[in-house]
């Protein structure tokens, strides 16, 4: 990688430990990062509260029930951010083996009479209380992690200045096992995350362009032969055809869709105001809280409104790629890569299917969208991008 040095690092120093009080940890926070982030979520609440502040049959009669779970999630979400900092990335290397095995323990307790399906996806574990956790959510984590172990740790030693072709290999069957998993859920737009984090982990880590290629067309050829097998389930072969020809079944699969356009279209400039977008209150887009949330920005703040997230997604995305170009180690620039390449796909395949652009995924807007699960994922990905910038090597 042009411009990478190799510096080595004593795998038990803590992001504590190594700061002076001149140099604080607070003070080499990324505040644009972290303030974008809470300003998404701040966003993503009153979005929320509007979407399901009048559905009875969601709220069980009290109006602030998601907007209160939303503010425990970010709150919880903002704790997991603070625990992974005071950890370090590094301290994680160390344990991600007993992640990684946690992670695939969880996603196969899925498949178990323990699983849940939601929206054709037998994706979730039921909890106590009402509540319920979506492993492949932090499955992307551990695949980030597990991959950039991998392929870093003789870059970091100075052994390579590349990952060698055994190395990707390990790495491509570390991430290939969960993913089988989650594609017999079926969670197709997971899988999709998930081959994006792999190209963009690989793509940092500077391996082998015939092993991008490759990958490339191994997955094209997949596609292909799932197609033509008959793997896919019926509602996501409908949802496909729907989005390459939407008005097939416009009240039918393309439904969601074409409502999504609508009550994006009906805000304009600035939009109807907060909770008096009429495509919203009158509860005509589906899962509008979740997959869809992005709908009640577009109505109800107008282009403005919806223009900001743009932005701040932008500003999120901005500084990991800055925090990833200026650390010193490969393994903290592929984790960074990794989670670059989630935001970046997952962001825009949940803005792309409200505008039509891209099939219906049911893929959340990271920190907009309700959902515990997504909501803790984020925000650990956050406190692994603020580790690998307060761990840089102080200068004088």
């Amino acid at each position: 990688m042009a411009g990478f040095s190799v510096q080595r690092y004593a795998p038990e120093q803590s992001a504590w430990g190594r700061l002076t009080a001149r140099d604080s940890m607070v003070r080499r926070l990324d505040w644009p990062l972290l303030g974008s982030a809470v300003a998404l979520s701040f966003i993503g609440s009153l979005l929320v509260w509007s979407a399901t502040r009048g559905r009875d049959s969601l709220t069980h009669g009290d109006p602030y029930y998601f907007l209160l779970r939303h503010a425990l999630n970010t709150g919880i979400g903002i704790a997991l951010m603070i625990g992974t900092i005071w950890l370090g990335h590094r301290t994680l290397r160390g344990a991600v083996p007993v992640l990684y095995g946690l992670s695939v323990v969880l996603v196969l307790v899925v498949l178990t009479p323990l699983g849940a399906t939601v929206n054709g996806a037998h994706a979730w574990i039921l909890l106590p209380g009402g509540f319920s956790l979506q492993p492949s959510e932090f499955t992307k984590i551990t695949i980030i992690l597990g991959m950039a172990m991998l392929l870093a740790a003789r870059v970091d030693a100075g052994d390579q200045l590349h990952p060698d072709h055994r190395t990707v290999a390990k790495a491509l069957g570390l991430a290939a096992l969960p993913m089988a998993i989650v594609m017999g859920m079926p969670d197709l737009g997971s899988v999709m995350v998930m081959v994006v984090i792999v190209l963009g982990v690989l793509l940092a880590s500077g391996a082998s362009n015939r092993w991008i290629f490759g990958l490339l067309g191994a997955g094209v050829a997949g596609a292909v032969a799932v197609w033509q097998l008959g793997l896919l389930d019926d509602y996501q072969i409908a949802r496909f055809a729907a989005f390459a020809n939407p008005a097939l079944d416009p009240v039918g699969v393309g439904y969601n869709t074409n409502q999504a356009r609508i009550a994006i279209g009906s805000g304009g400039l600035y939009g109807t105001g907060l909770f008096q977008g009429t495509q919203t209150t009158g509860q005509f887009v589906p899962e509008q809280q979740t997959d869809f949330v992005f709908t009640v920005a577009g109505e109800e703040l107008g282009f403005l409104g919806a223009g900001l997230i743009l932005v701040l997604l932008g500003v999120v995305l901005w500084r990991a790629c800055r925090i990833a170009r200026e650390t010193t180690e490969l393994y903290g620039t592929v984790v960074a890569a990794g989670i670059i390449a989630w935001f970046a796909f997952q962001s825009f395949e949940n803005i792309g299917m409200t505008l039509g652009i891209m099939p219906v995924a049911g893929l959340p807007l990271p920190f907009v969208s309700y959902g515990g699960s997504s909501m803790f994922a984020v925000w650990v990905a956050i406190g692994l991008l603020q580790s690998i910038r307060v761990q840089r090597p102080i200068t004088a």
